[in-house]
């Protein structure tokens, strides 16, 4: 399913107080890309991310997955729309403390009707050693593996992924980003991946650049730097 969005507009506030964050934002997504959404803290990232997950509404505009248009969706829709089509991956790991990285990535499982093999995903992940600790008993790297398992299991259409590696360090991160690479070729869905980080756009087939709520550049790479050589 392709990503589309088509002029989209939100603002926080009323009368002197009101501040727009997104002014017309436009721009298209072919089923599988990685696309880093590039930009300096306060361009507006994270609320477009929110806005495509369904978690923000709009001022105006429309988003769309597919034939799926989720401006007109009502709040039963949209959770619908969020567990079929969507997987979330945060700064924060929001694991669950008191369950083993198994039974944490079949918290999402529990959420389709097709999930991703478990055994095959969690080998994938390089986490087979470790399925039977608790979040505690892991690496911070470890954890958000678990949690790009937790999204990735659900075998969601578009991968949302916000700043996944701001809490990690830099050998750690680059690990962490060649799994989003490694999933997003095995499983294919498409990947969106908001990132302050400039060296981030050149493992992208798309990338979008945000400033004070618009585009102003948005392109394809022709030629691709795997994440594993990516250096800052």
């Amino acid at each position: 399913m392709n990503l589309e969005l088509k002029s989209i507009r939100k603002s926080y506030g009323e009368g002197d107080y009101k501040q727009e964050v997104l002014r017309g934002i436009s721009f298209e997504l072919e089923h599988g890309e990685i696309c880093v959404l590039l930009g300096p803290s306060g361009s507006g990232k994270s609320t477009l991310l929110n806005i495509i997950g369904g978690i923000d509404t709009v001022d105006s505009g429309s988003v769309a997955i597919g034939d799926h248009t989720i401006e007109r969706m009502t709040e039963k829709d949209l959770s619908k729309y969020r567990r079929d089509h969507l997987g979330f991956v945060f700064q924060s790991y929001n694991l669950i403390p008191n369950l083993t990285v198994k039974e944490n990535i079949e918290v999402g499982a529990y959420l389709s009707d097709d999930p991703l093999p478990m055994e095959e995903l969690i080998k994938t992940l390089g986490l087979w050693d470790h399925k039977d600790k608790t979040p505690n008993q892991i690496s911070g790297g470890q954890q958000q593996r678990t949690a790009i398992g937790r999204a990735i299991v659900k075998n969601p259409d578009v991968l949302l992924c916000d700043e996944p590696t701001g809490a990690l360090d830099y050998n750690t991160s680059k690990e962490i980003l060649h799994l989003i690479e490694k999933v997003n070729h095995k499983y294919g869905s498409t990947v969106v991946l908001v990132t302050h980080n400039d060296a981030l756009k050149q493992m992208a087939d798309r990338v979008i650049v945000l400033k004070d709520g618009q585009v102003r550049e948005n392109y394809r790479n022709e030629i691709k730097t795997p994440a594993a050589e990516l250096e800052w």
